[in-house]
C-alpha cells in the first residue's frame, strides 16, 4: 500500500503535444493510484481461561441478552431522540447531499443567459450613428466535461468514500449511545444495590450502639467502646449521600441520553437495586469479524480510500481539461428583433483549458494529497491497533474481575455460615448480642463488597460489547 501511494506523485507529462490532443486523450489512462484496501492479519482475541465468553457471533442487538424489556424500550427511545446521534445523522445527510452535488456537476450542464446593455458610440465613419445604443442578448448553452484522464472518476470515488466514512461515524455514535444508555441504567442499579447494603449496615450498627449504651450503663463496657461505635456509625452514614449522588447522576445521564430533561428519568430505573447480569457466556465472535464490524475501523478505511482518490483528482490538473459544448443565442438592438434570423448566433465545439503555466502549484497539491493519504494509512493502522488494545483490555479486565468476584462470593458464603453459627450460639446463651451484631456487620460488609464487584462486572460487559463494535449491521451507503 505504501508503494502504491508513493507512485502517485511521480512526474506526469502529457502524452503528446496539444497539436495532437485527440491522440493524447486516447493514450492517457486514469491518473492516480487505484485503491486497494489494506489487508490486516486476523487477530486472536485473548480468551484463554475465561469460561464466561464464547466464540459465538455477536448478536445483532447485544443489549437484549439482558432480557429486560424496559431497557430495550429505553434504548429504542435513545436511538430516536438522542441529540448527539441527531447531529451525526445530520452530518451524514450533509455528506450525502454533497455527494449528490458532485454527481450532478459531472453530467451535462446547461446555462440560460440574458442581458440588456446601454452604451455610447461616436461616429468614426463606420456607418453607425453616434449616440446611446441599447443591445439585447439572450442565449442557451450546454456543456459536458470529457473525462479524458479519469478526473471525474476519481472525484466520484473520493465523494462516495467520504460519505461512507460519515456513515461509519454515525454508526460509532449509535453504539456509543447504546453502550452509555445501558451503562447509565447499570450504574443506577449498582448504586441501588449498594445503598441497600449500606442501609442494612447502618441498621446493624445502630443496634450495636444501643447494646453498647446499655452495657456502659451496666458497667459492662467502657466509654471508649461507645465512642468507637458512634464513630463507626457516622462513617457508615457518610457513605449514603455519596451513593445517592452517584445513583442520581446515573439517572440524569439516562434521561439525557434519551433526549429528555435530567429530572425526567424513568421512575422504574430509580427502583432498580439488582446489578445487571448476563447469565450465559458472552458471545464475542472472532478477530476477523471484529475488524470488519468496528465503525471506527470502517471510517478510517473509507477516509484512506477518499485520500487515495484525491491524489488522482490533484494529478489530473497536470493534463488539459476538455469540455464539449454548444450554444445558441440572439443579439439585437431592439428586443423585438431577437427572434429574427439575422440576429441568431450559434457555436459548437470543444473548450480546452490547461494549467500548464502553473504546474508547480499542481505538483504541490499532488504532494499534499499524497501526504494526506500517507497520514490516512497510518491512522488506519493506529485505529486497528487501538481496537485490539481496547478489546483485549476489556477481556482481561473481565477475566480478572470474574476471579475477584469468585473470591468475594466465597467470602460471602463463609460469612453467612459464620452468622448462622453465631446465631445458634446466641440462642443457646453462649454468645452475646454484641458478638452476634459484629458477625452480622461482617456479613453486610461482604455483601457490599460483592455488590461493588457485580457493578464492576456489569461495566466490564458493557465496555467489552462497545469494544467489539456494537453488533448491528452497518449503515449502508445508498
Amino acid at each position: 500500500m505504501n508503494a502504491l501511494l508513493q507512485t502517485a506523485i511521480r512526474r506526469a507529462t502529457p502524452c503528446v503535444g496539444v497539436a495532437v490532443l485527440s491522440a493524447t486523450l486516447a493514450a492517457c489512462s486514469t491518473v492516480g493510484p487505484n485503491y486497494t484496501a489494506p489487508t490486516t492479519p486476523a487477530p486472536t482475541l485473548q480468551t484463554a481461561g475465561n469460561s464466561k465468553v464464547s466464540s459465538a457471533p455477536l448478536p445483532a442487538q447485544w443489549w437484549k441478552l439482558y432480557n429486560n424489556p424496559k431497557l430495550n424500550a429505553w434504548i429504542n427511545e435513545a436511538l430516536q431522540a438522542n441529540r448527539q446521534l441527531q447531529v451525526a445523522q445530520a452530518n451524514l445527510e450533509r455528506a450525502q447531499a454533497l455527494e449528490q452535488g458532485v454527481q450532478a456537476s459531472t453530467g451535462v450542464q446547461t446555462a440560460l443567459t440574458g442581458s440588456a446593455t446601454v452604451g455610447q458610440n461616436s461616429n468614426l465613419g463606420l456607418g453607425h450613428a453616434a449616440g446611446a445604443h441599447t443591445t439585447f442578448d439572450g442565449g442557451l448553452g450546454v456543456s459536458y466535461e470529457v473525462d479524458a484522464v479519469g478526473r471525474i472518476k476519481r472525484l466520484l470515488e473520493a465523494s462516495a468514500a467520504s460519505t461512507e466514512a460519515q456513515a461509519a461515524a454515525t454508526d460509532l455514535v449509535k453504539i456509543t449511545v447504546v453502550a452509555n444508555t445501558v451503562g447509565a441504567y447499570s450504574d443506577a442499579c449498582s448504586f441501588g444495590a449498594r445503598l441497600n447494603v449500606a442501609k442494612r449496615l447502618i441498621q446493624l450498627q445502630e443496634n450495636n450502639l444501643a447494646l453498647l449504651q446499655r452495657g456502659v450503663q451496666g458497667g459492662i463496657y467502657s466509654d471508649l467502646d461507645l465512642t468507637r461505635s458512634q464513630a463507626l456509625l457516622a462513617q457508615l452514614k457518610s457513605a449514603v449521600p455519596v451513593l445517592e449522588s452517584g445513583q442520581t447522576a446515573a439517572l440524569y445521564q439516562l434521561a439525557v441520553l434519551m433526549g429528555k430533561q435530567p429530572e425526567q428519568y424513568p421512575p422504574e430505573a430509580a427502583q432498580c437495586n439488582t446489578p445487571l447480569d448476563v447469565k450465559a457466556a458472552l458471545p464475542i465472535g472472532d478477530g476477523t469479524a471484529l475488524i470488519a464490524r468496528r465503525p471506527d475501523i470502517r471510517q478510517a478505511e473509507r477516509l484512506l480510500a477518499a485520500s487515495t482518490a484525491n491524489i488522482g483528482v490533484a494529478t489530473a490538473d497536470l493534463y488539459p481539461r476538455v469540455t464539449l459544448g454548444a450554444s445558441v443565442g440572439s443579439t439585437a438592438r431592439q428586443f423585438s428583433q431577437l427572434s429574427e434570423n439575422s440576429a441568431v448566433r450559434f457555436s459548437v465545439g470543444p473548450l480546452i483549458s490547461w494549467q500548464f503555466p502553473n504546474t508547480a502549484v499542481v505538483r504541490a497539491n499532488i504532494a499534499a494529497s499524497n501526504a494526506q493519504a500517507k497520514g490516512a494509512l497510518a491512522q488506519f493502522d493506529a485505529t486497528v491497533l487501538n481496537a485490539l488494545r481496547e478489546t483485549d483490555t476489556a477481556l482481561n479486565s473481565y477475566a480478572k474481575d470474574l476471579d475477584e468476584h469468585q473470591q468475594l462470593q466465597i467470602a460471602l458464603d463463609e460469612s453467612r455460615k459464620a452468622t448462622e453459627q453465631e446465631n445458634r450460639l446466641f440462642k443457646g446463651g453462649l454468645a452475646s448480642g454484641l458478638e452476634l451484631l459484629d458477625v452480622q456487620r461482617s456479613l453486610a460488609t461482604a455483601e457490599n463488597a460483592l455488590a461493588v464487584s457485580e457493578g464492576k462486572l456489569s461495566s466490564d460487559r458493557i465496555r467489552l460489547f462497545l469494544a467489539l463494535g456494537g453488533g448491528w449491521e452497518p449503515t449502508q451507503h445508498p
